[in-house]
């Protein structure tokens, strides 16, 4: 493990076409607690967050056509979008991912949800799997981000 390896699963992304039904699913029948919805305008989505132990399960609506989420639900339909790996230092981790080869959707660190800064793998380099490195708000204030 090098020092700026991921620590843990921050989130899984679920795209989905109806956010409220969908909430109602995670908290009325498999009794999950919604810790909060947003929006996030960078990429035309609004998000609830359920909550599991340490992990997050992060329900993804697209709020237009032109959504990343829009276009992946029309494309492969409702399901497991991404997996985010957080890292205290995206930067670093991003340097290190292109060091090793592997295709960039985000050359540079954007803001998600939370203000936490977030970068995209491309899949064709990580097995068919979308990853997204997640670096915390409480990280990214630390290290000057």
């Amino acid at each position: 493990m090098h020092e700026t390896s991921p620590k843990k699963i921050n989130h899984i992304g679920i795209a989905v076409r109806d956010l409220e039904t969908s909430i109602q699913l995670y908290t009325n029948v498999l009794g999950l607690k919604l810790k909060g919805i947003e929006t996030v305008e960078s990429e035309k989505v609004r998000v609830a967050f359920i909550e599991i132990g340490e992990v997050k399960i992060e329900l993804l609506e697209a709020t237009s056509p032109e959504s990343p989420i829009a276009k992946f639900i029309e494309k492969k339909g409702e399901g497991i979008h991404h997996i985010a790996l957080e890292t205290e230092n995206c930067e670093k981790q991003l340097e290190m991912m292109k060091e090793h080869g592997i295709k960039l959707i985000n050359e540079v660190p954007k803001k998600g949800a939370h203000d936490s800064l977030v970068a995209f793998l491309h899949p064709n380099s990580t097995n068919k799997v979308l990853f997204e490195l997640c670096q915390p708000s409480s990280s990214a204030t630390k290290k000057g981000s």
